[in-house]
């Protein structure tokens, strides 16, 4: 049984496509797992901006008042 892939909501036979169409079907498949891959990478870049964006307001705060809001959760 050969193996079924879908396009656009359309099944193919991955048998009946000749050496360009699987060469192509590769270059899809490397790229949707590069678009995965930055999607995952973006959102861990996403998280460690938001600690550094709250990292600098408690240093602006603690430069202003002269308390370390950091030390508040210890």
């Amino acid at each position: 049984m050969s193996k079924k892939i879908n396009v656009d909501g359309d099944e193919y036979d991955l048998g009946s496509f000749n050496q360009d169409a699987k060469v192509i079907l590769k270059k899809l498949q490397h790229t949707n797992k590069k678009i995965q891959d930055n999607k995952k990478m973006c959102a861990l870049l996403m998280r460690a901006k938001k600690s550094y964006m709250s990292e600098l307001k408690q240093e602006i705060i603690k430069g202003k008042s002269g308390v370390d809001v950091a030390s508040l959760f210890d």
